[in-house]
Order: C-alpha cells, then sequence, then structure tokens
C-alpha cells in the first residue's frame, strides 16, 4: 500500500505549499512601497525598523507574513469554494472577475505567555496576535452582485488566519504602532490596486475590502488615539462623556469616525486657538494620540447596555400600569407610571 509516514523533505514541501509565499501573483497597479517578488514566507516583524542609539527600545520578538502574500494563500485555500460558489449559481467556472473579497480584521492580546521555568531571550510576556478573515466574495456578473462564498462560522478560529504574531503588551503603544505599522501601510496600498491570481488555470482579478472589527473596545481605543477606558470620554462611538450617558438613556448615534479622529488628533497636536488643556480636550472629545489603525464601529457591550436598559425601562412602566388590561391608557396615566418606577428607582 501507500507510505503513510512520509520522509520529512517531503513533508516540509508540502507544507511550504499551504503557507503564504508559495503562490506566485501580480498586483495591477503595482503596490506602493511593496516589493513585487511574491516568494515571501514568514518575515521578521522587524524588519524595515530604522532605529536610532536613542530611539525608543524594542525588545520584542515578531514574526508576520506580508498581508497581500497571505491574502493569497488564503485564497488558494478556498479555490474549490470559489469554483463550487461560480458553478452554484451558473456562472461560467472561468469567470475572471473582478472579484470583491471582504476580509474581517482582528487583533487581541493573549495575555500571559511566560515560561515558567525557561530561560529563553528577555522579551515581554505577553503576545499580541493580529489575524483576518475573509467573510464573503463576491463577482460582478451584469448589472448585479453575486455571492458565490459566504463564510458559515466567522467567529471560528478554523478560518481565521494569521498574520503578526508578537511578544508584546498591547498597551505598550510605540512597540504596538512600531510592528503593525508596516501591516497597516500594505494594507492602504492593497485599497488602491488589484490583485491578479491565477486559479483553476484562469489568471482571475480580485479587490479587497478591509473591515477592523474584531478589536475589543481597550484596542479600539489605542488604534483610534482615544484615552483609556477610565477616561469621561466614556464611548468609542460618540463623544458621550460619563455624566451625558448617565442622562440619556435613549437617543444614541455613532458620530466618531477614523477621519474625525485624525483631524481632532491634529488639533490636540497643533492647538491652533491657543487653548488651555482643558479646553483643547473639550474640543478633541478625548483624542490624545494619532490613530493609526482604522476600526469600523460596531455596537459595543456598552451600548447594548444601554438599549437593554431603555427597552426594559419600557417594559417595567408597562408592568406598573398593567398595560395588558388598559392598552388605551391616556398620556397622563403612562407619565403616573413613569414616575413611579423613576421613583421605585431612586429607593434602590
Amino acid at each position: 500500500g501507500r507510505q503513510i509516514f512520509q520522509p520529512l523533505h517531503a513533508l516540509r514541501t508540502a507544507e511550504k505549499s499551504l503557507l503564504p509565499g508559495y503562490h506566485p501573483f501580480e498586483w495591477k497597479p503595482p503596490l506602493k512601497n511593496v516589493s513585487s517578488n511574491t516568494e515571501v514566507g514568514i518575515i521578521d516583524g522587524l524588519s524595515g525598523l530604522q532605529l536610532s542609539v536613542d530611539d525608543y527600545p524594542v525588545d520584542t520578538i515578531a514574526k508576520r507574513f506580508r498581508y497581500d502574500s497571505a491574502l493569497v494563500s488564503a485564497l488558494m485555500d478556498m479555490e474549490e469554494d470559489i469554483l463550487e460558489g461560480l458553478k452554484s449559481h451558473d456562472l461560467d467556472d472561468y469567470l475572471k472577475g473582478p472579484f470583491t473579497v471582504v476580509v474581517k480584521e482582528s487583533c487581541d492580546g493573549m495575555g500571559d505567555v511566560s515560561e515558567k521555568h525557561g530561560c529563553g531571550p528577555a522579551v515581554p510576556e505577553k503576545a499580541v496576535r493580529f489575524s483576518f478573515t475573509l467573510m464573503n466574495i463576491t463577482v460582478a456578473h451584469g448589472k448585479e452582485n453575486i455571492r458565490i462564498f459566504e463564510e458559515t462560522k466567522p467567529n471560528s478560529e478554523l478560518c481565521c488566519k494569521p498574520l503578526c504574531l508578537m511578544l508584546a503588551d498591547e498597551s505598550d503603544h510605540e512597540t504596538f504602532t512600531a510592528i503593525l505599522s508596516p501591516l497597516v501601510a500594505e494594507r492602504e496600498a492593497m485599497k488602491n490596486s488589484e490583485l491578479v491570481l491565477d486559479m483553476g488555470g484562469i489568471p482571475r482579478t480580485f479587490k479587497f475590502i478591509f473591515r477592523g472589527t474584531g478589536y475589543d473596545e481597550k484596542l479600539v481605543r489605542e488604534v483610534e488615539g482615544l484615552e483609556a477606558s477610565g477616561s469621561t470620554y466614556i464611548c468609542t462611538l460618540c463623544d458621550a462623556t460619563r455624566l451625558e450617558a448617565s442622562q440619556n438613556l435613549i437617543l444614541h448615534s455613532i458620530t466618531r469616525s477614523h477621519a474625525e479622529n485624525l483631524e481632532r488628533y491634529e488639533v490636540w497636536r497643533s492647538n491652533p486657538y491657543h487653548e488651555t488643556v482643558d479646553e483643547l480636550r473639550n474640543r478633541v472629545k478625548g483624542v490624545s494620540a494619532k490613530p493609526f489603525i482604522e476600526t469600523v464601529p460596531s455596537v459595543d457591550a456598552l451600548h447594548c447596555d444601554i438599549g437593554n436598559a431603555a427597552e426594559f425601562y419600557k417594559i417595567f412602566q408597562f408592568e406598573i400600569g398593567e398595560v395588558y388590561k388598559n392598552p388605551d391608557a391616556s398620556k397622563e396615566e403612562r407619565k403616573r407610571w413613569q414616575s413611579m418606577l423613576d421613583k421605585h428607582l431612586r429607593k434602590k
């Protein structure tokens, strides 16, 4: 029969085809400040970091893939799914595209990874992992966009592709930005270019849309230049202060954006109106560092809580007034239920 245990060199060769850096590809136009060499596997996360003597010391070990190379590897892993998706929608499997790929980006600290009794290199005992997931792929056909692939388990670790792993503390802003900045630069370059990749023997065109939704509140604050979570500016989505949020349980809308945060940082840095620190801080609503990764605002735990509180507040009023017996209660009666509930809540 067939030999199950392969010699090591054969396994190494097979493994190479699964890692980024194996498949040739091309960008049109070529990516700005990114090498056109496609045989790029695991690279040092500190490569390209220019350090002068008096710079901030970067004591970390980081490994990463080049972003475009990792995306190509992920797409080639899904070759069968893509061709199958074309067939299932009665499309020609030699369609060249352009295919539009939505990429979810995630980053989080992995906590304590210290060696208990080791004598390895002196590096921080925390790790941070940056990864991405291909969420869906659509193809333009006539006047409509047809979705040929959708990730059924988008939160599973099975479809979450690692891009960068660093032994660093996510709170160490300088190290964090130094290592992730090249990734962000590659991502920005890919937004304005199209990937040409041979799939099923045919060169096909891919465009990418990046969505930074896999960040917790701590990291959103870090990468969007906001103050830490103890700040009086309680929210990463709007300008509410703690006091305003406590007085307004219902009317909230998403007002912050990456572009606005960048503008506010410029104001904070240059202080064009020659204001005091407090006046300036109030003007920029707590943006005090340069935002460097664009995150997509989504409803966080805080707003879920506010929404739930508002909903329950309504339900309790209806219960007090036994609205199921009296659905046509007057405005005055409803006001009375509300004041009874408020009185009760103040007792607590």
